[in-house]
């Protein structure tokens, strides 16, 4: 393979989101639009598809980034006895820019729900997994699974707990914020409205309310998203209430 150093970075992150199929359903929807329009990006993308299925796996992102920075030249293992068509990367920096158009169009395009929602959902950073009580070893154990961002396995670890305690604030906030970071809203706001019905005293009273909010949001009810909005006493609502009266 030819000298490739001028390789973007940008460029093959795409594309590798696009082959280990971590786009969103949108930049997915604007990158085969690209593909059928263009035959020779469409060529390109399987030429680096064939590359990287050469790479072992427990090694991909180590060699991956090697690629990026340094561009060796025996990226594909010597036991693969594959042939890579020389990439012409000038047309596939003009199929990048294609791309980043499509995506520019795309965010143009987004309601303002949709963008506010982005812009201040922030994660609630979860509890300290000290496991110190062993009545609490499930809780903590599924908190360590949500704090490595595996919401689906915190999820449902703590519905197996939650539903012999229906009524805990603590299971109900965490099990709607974990549905939401999962991009299950509609899963999460039966959660969340459980939460909001605790008593004035319950830590994560005001973030539930927040989180509410933001799912209504992200839902398209702008009303019950004020209204619950106005209730949290955080910075965060605050400045998202003050977004929507404008």
């Amino acid at each position: 393979m030819k000298d490739n150093s001028d390789i973007s970075e940008e460029l093959l992150e795409i594309i590798e989101r696009y082959i280990n199929g971590s786009m969103t359903s949108q930049e997915l929807k604007d990158f085969n639009q690209l593909l059928e329009l263009d035959d020779d990006f469409k060529l390109k993308v399987e030429d680096i598809k064939t590359m990287l299925i050469g790479i072992e796996a427990q090694s991909l992102k180590e060699q991956l980034n090697e690629f990026h920075t340094d561009i060796p030249k025996t990226i594909v293992s010597k036991s693969t006895d594959i042939k890579v068509r020389y990439l012409n990367w000038n047309k596939i920096a003009v199929a990048a820019a294609i791309i980043i158009a499509f995506g520019s169009i795309w965010f143009f395009s987004i309601p303002k729900n949709e963008k506010l929602y982005t812009e201040y959902f922030k994660l609630d950073p979860g509890l300290p997994t000290t496991m110190s009580r062993t009545d609490n070893f499930d809780f903590y154990d599924a908190m360590v699974n949500y704090k490595h961002g595996d919401y689906q396995m915190a999820i449902d670890k703590w519905k197996v707990l939650q539903e012999k305690k229906p009524n805990n604030d603590t299971l109900n906030y965490f099990l709607g914020v974990a549905h939401l970071a999962n991009k299950n809203v509609s899963d999460a706001i039966p959660y969340l409205e459980r939460s909001i019905e605790a008593e004035d005293n319950f830590t994560f009273l005001d973030d539930a309310y927040l989180y509410l909010g933001l799912a209504y949001l992200k839902e398209g009810n702008t009303e019950l998203a004020k209204k619950n909005l106005d209730i949290s006493n955080t910075e965060t609502s605050k400045a998202l209430i003050s977004k929507l009266t404008k």
